[in-house]
Order: structure tokens, then C-alpha cells, then sequence
């Protein structure tokens, strides 16, 4: 899609609301498109233009798209334009606003969404529910401002609530930690992760592992120091069950040893794939202190598994399932909606097995359309957003009526159908690192290839960002970089400190 932007440079906002509505167009620019003397007529075109008059700033957007052309317009009481971060998010809410108006005669069905895009849909929901509306009231108001659907409404707000009521709980000191493990068996047909296949890259796993460990040893000496606790782990990946035995042992061993871990609250690892679980495996995770393990079948079809390129059956689930009951662990299970070769039926079955095992928690994502995942670069055929969204209500439905609710909530780019990725939990068993990450409600000091440290102040004002080096090669030999992202943290604690 041609976009013209007049009277503001919010370019970011526009391409957002445009590939919210419109996944399979790009954004293209042109200085001269009105007079269709450098375009065809058929090429689809928005024009956003933003006026600030005495009493409103007006955002209005002109759209030409399958030779039907339509117009959105949404203002602002210029008296609510008080500092630069209000002035900025209002006027790119209206200008997504109008954008939304004019394109929903192009799109057919309004999408679930509405015009909310970003990330954490939940910041919107907890900030009016924090300013002191009700449950009711906030929904309405993300249907009314943001045309998101009544379901999705009621989703953001149930979420909201839970990063609420763990935000209650959270001391000034409370950090988390995640570890992540760039490897796996292969490769799967959706992933675009850093993970690099063990069994092509087995010469790397020690000494990766050995600077993991050392990384974690240096980053206990400044999380003493400044006086931290730690409430909840993460080891994720990639798949953490995909190091042998004794490289699992000596990663959690460090942690074990090199952290005071009595404020921890949680500790889960990511176990992901089940033909990587063994109960050997289970006995070092239930050894070292971990209580919640997940088990990612994906799907419980076998056509689908091979499909997305996975090595495990069905049955294999069933195993490794019985396997964590077994030793007395907390178990979450993921699904991905709209696999290649999934179908309404498909999925529900495998839903329907997946919930049949009653586990603490169920995550239901979207499949995300990745460039660097298999599926992009063969073009794979895969289920449109009518087919997703039939898979998503439906599981949906079947989790509030099971007693589950909705705990965390992401939405990513180029997901099919512009859905989210949501985590259920039964009562009492929400995940406290999922919420303290994607919520920003305390820092999370990362370790480990790909790992990114998300620094929170206290106050939750200020939030900055370290990264680790992303592949196992390249992170070995960085190792030293590891003292300069120490001084990093140390810096941002003692400046939040300062400011205090």
C-alpha cells in the first residue's frame, strides 16, 4: 500500500495500523500519488493528514483500494495535549483511528482487534483499571476507543487483572532471571530463533556451557550487591532438555549455588519439545530446585507434526506428560493455531487432548509469520485468519468453561490473522515470569546466547535494554563482554537510585 503522510511524521503509527488491517501489503511511499500521475489507479493508497486547529487536533485518512475509496476521520480536545509522551500517544491514536474508519469497508469482517496495535494490549486495559475504572467500564472503553471485539476486550482486561494483582506483590528489590539455551534437536518449520541443532553443533554445547556458568557466577556478585532478590527462574531456549544430562545439572548447579534463591517464588524450565524428555532429565530439574516444566507439543496431529517438521508423535506427548506427573512437577503445555495443514477439527481434537491432561497451564499461540522461519521461505500453505479465529474462539470458550483464565497476553507482528498469544492458568498457578516479562513489572537479568537483560526501575518509569550476543559461537566469544554488561546494570541501578 501507497502511503502518504501530511501535516505529521507519525510513519511508525501508520505502518502499524496498516499491517494490523492489511497483512499481505507493504508500505510504500510516494511524494506525488494523489494525481495518479506515478501510479496506477488500482494500486491501493491512504493518505493520513493530522491538523492542529485552536480547539482540536482532527486526523483524517483518505483510502483508495479496489477502486472503492473511503474516508476516517477522528479528532482530539486540544486541552489533552499537555506533555510531549501524552501529545504523541494521543495524536497516534487518532491517526489510527481514522485509518481504521476509512479501511473497514475495504477489509470485510472488522478485525478482533480493532485498531489497538503493539505488543502488550494489557498496558491499556491496567493503566485505566490502575486509574480506577471497573472491570466493565475498561472493557467498554477498549470496544468504544479501540473497536476491539467484546471477546478480546474481556481477554485484555481478565490479563490486566492478573499483572495487577502480582504487581501488588512485588517488593522494589524483586528481579527474575532467565537463562536461555540456544539449542535444539532441529529446527522447526515455524521457529526463526536463535537455536542451533545439537547434534550439528555438539562441539559447542560445553564450552557454551561453560560460559553460561560463568556469566551466572559474575552476575550473582552484582545481584549481592545491590541488594536483589531473586523470585522467579527461567530456563528457556530453544530446548534446555536438549544439553545432556550433565551440562543440565552444572547450568542449574550454578544457579543453585550462586544465587540466594530463598525469595524464589518460581521456577519453571522449558522442556519444549518431548522427545527431548527423559526422566533422567526430570530428576536433575526436580533436584535443583524447579517445580514447573513445560511440555510444547504444538499439535497433537500427527500429519501437522510432520508437517512443522517435529520428530515426536503424539504418543511421545502422552509419555513425557505421564513422565512429569510422575515426579510431581507443575506442567504448561503450548499449542500453536494455525499450523500448515491444521483444521478447525484437527485442532480441537488436539485441544481437546491437550486439556483432557489437565495441565496448571495452557498457552494458545498464534502462528507468527517469521521471514527467517522454513514456512516463509517455501511458501508453505497454511490456514487462513477465518480458520485461526475458529481455533482461537473455540479454544477460547473451552478454557473459561474448564475454570481456566487468561494471565498474560502478547500480540506479534505478521501473526495469521493479526490474533494473540495468550496464557490460561487454573487458580493460584499463574506464571510469574511470563507476567514480571511481558508486563515490565520487575527487572529480568538474562544469561545466555540471544539472552536480552530488561532493566526495570523501581518506579517502573524507566526501562532499558542489554543484549547478549545471539549465536552459541559468537556468545563464546564475547565472554568477556559479560564485565560491561555488569557495569551497564550496576549503572542503571545506581542512577534509579540518584533519581530517587
Amino acid at each position: 500500500m501507497i502511503l502518504r503522510l501530511v501535516g505529521h511524521s507519525y510513519k511508525y503509527a501508520v505502518e502499524q495500523i496498516m499491517l494490523a488491517l492489511f497483512q499481505t501489503e507493504k508500505p510504500q511511499y510516494s511524494c506525488d500519488i494523489i494525481t495518479g500521475s506515478d501510479e496506477p489507479d488500482t494500486a491501493a493508497f491512504a493518505e493520513s493528514r493530522l491538523k492542529l486547529g485552536a480547539a482540536y487536533a482532527q486526523a483524517t485518512t483518505l483510502m483508495r483500494s479496489g477502486g472503492k475509496v473511503s474516508y476516517g476521520y477522528a479528532r482530539i480536545g486540544r486541552g489533552k495535549l499537555t506533555d510531549k509522551l501524552t501529545t504523541d500517544r494521543l495524536l497516534q491514536r487518532i491517526i489510527k483511528q481514522s485509518f481504521y474508519r476509512a479501511a473497514i469497508s475495504h477489509i470485510g469482517a472488522p478485525p478482533a482487534w480493532g485498531s489497538l496495535t503493539g505488543i502488550r494490549p494489557a498496558h491499556i486495559a491496567a493503566a485505566a483499571l490502575e486509574a480506577g475504572q471497573g472491570e466493565a467500564a475498561t472493557a467498554k472503553m477498549l470496544t468504544r476507543v479501540y473497536y476491539v471485539s467484546p471477546e478480546r476486550a474481556l481477554l485484555c482486561t481478565d490479563a490486566a487483572q492478573a499483572s495487577l494483582a502480582l504487581k501488588g506483590t512485588l517488593g522494589q528489590s524483586d528481579i527474575a532471571l532467565y537463562i536461555g539455551i540456544p539449542f535444539c534437536l532441529t529446527r522447526c518449520a515455524y521457529c526463526s530463533f536463535v537455536s542451533n541443532s545439537v547434534e550439528k553443533s555438539f562441539d559447542l554445547v560445553e564450552p557454551f556451557v561453560n560460559t553460561l556458568i560463568s556469566e551466572i557466577r559474575i552476575a550473582s556478585a552484582l545481584v549481592k550487591d545491590l541488594g536483589l532478590r531473586v523470585i522467579a527462574i527461567y530456563i528457556g531456549g530453544g530446548t534446555p532438555t536438549a544439553l545432556p544430562d550433565d551440562s543440565l545439572e552444572a547450568v542449574m548447579l550454578a544457579l543453585e549455588k550462586s544465587f540466594d534463591l530463598s525469595g524464589l517464588r518460581e521456577y519453571t524450565v522449558e522442556a519444549g519439545r518431548p522427545d527431548t524428555i527423559t526422566a533422567s532429565k526430570l530428576d536433575i530439574i526436580k533436584r535443583r530446585g524447579a517445580g514447573r516444566v513445560c511440555v510444547n507439543p504444538q499439535s497433537m496431529s500427527s500429519s501437522v507434526l510432520e508437517a512443522i517438521g517435529r520428530r515426536h508423535t503424539p504418543d511421545d506427548v502422552l509419555e513425557a506428560v505421564r513422565l512429569v506427573r510422575q515426579k510431581g512437577l507443575a506442567l504448561n503445555m503450548d499449542m500453536i493455531a494455525g499450523l500448515p495443514g491444521d483444521t478447525p477439527e484437527s485442532f480441537r481434537h488436539s485441544f481437546d487432548t491437550v486439556l483432557g491432561l489437565t495441565p496448571e497451564n495452557i498457552t494458545i499461540h498464534t502462528l507468527s509469520l517469521k521471514k527467517g522461519s522454513r514456512i516463509m521461505l517455501d511458501s508453505t500453505v497454511i490456514p487462513d485468519g477465518a480458520v485461526v479465529s475458529d481455533m482461537l474462539d473455540n479454544a477460547l470458550g473451552r478454557l473459561r468453561r474448564s475454570g481456566y483464565s487468561p494471565y498474560y497476553l502478547y500480540r506479534q507482528k505478521y501473526t495469521s490473522g493479526g490474533f494473540e498469544n495468550t496464557g490460561w492458568s487454573i487458580t493460584g498457578h499463574e506464571g510469574i515470569y511470563n507476567i514480571c516479562m511481558m508486563e515490565e513489572l520487575c527487572t529480568v537479568l538474562s544469561f545466555g546466547g540471544g539472552g536480552v537483560t530488561k532493566l526495570v526501575s523501581p518506579d517502573g518509569g524507566r526501562i532499558e535494554r542489554v543484549f547478549n550476543a545471539k549465536y552459541p559461537r559468537e556468545y563464546i566469544l564475547k565472554a568477556e563482554s559479560a564485565a560491561d554488561k555488569m557495569w551497564k546494570i550496576k549503572d542503571f541501578y545506581f542512577s534509579a537510585a540518584d533519581s530517587r
